[in-house]
């Protein structure tokens, strides 16, 4: 293909959708930071079923999003399909379907992991067997 071939397929590609903040609700703070795990929409229900403790939870046309504290990606591969995203920035526009009492946003990161390893039949990382 030519430059300018490519120069078009450029420029017919459709615009990505633009990156929106999660909005925590009023009177809640942030004092760990806010990060946020999504899932297909499909796979909400079975995360938020083994879940012990909720903080905000969010959904929009195609996934659900968790609350989690900054950085809960560090060191911890988050399971596939799961999304993460760093300052909760998600495209298009989500909707909170879940406030919890209180005034922190969070769902607890490790109890989320685990709920998302089950419902994906993922092994948790620190299980894997390690092979020299």
């Amino acid at each position: 293909m030519g430059m300018d071939t490519l120069v078009r397929l450029q420029r017919r590609r459709p615009a990505a959708q633009p990156l929106h903040r999660l909005q925590v609700p009023k009177g809640m703070t942030v004092p760990l930071g806010c990060d946020a795990v999504g899932v297909p929409d499909r796979l909400g229900p079975l995360v938020v079923s083994r879940l012990p403790r909720l903080g905000c939870v969010y959904a929009d046309d195609a996934h659900w999003w968790w609350i989690v504290p900054s950085d809960s990606d560090y060191a911890l591969p988050w399971p596939a399909p799961a999304q993460y995203a760093p300052g909760a920035l998600v495209r298009g526009t989500a909707r909170l379907i879940h406030r919890p009492g209180g005034t922190a946003p969070y769902t607890p990161p490790i109890p989320l992991y685990l709920a998302l390893c089950r419902a994906t039949g993922t092994a948790p990382d620190w299980s894997r067997t390690i092979t020299a």
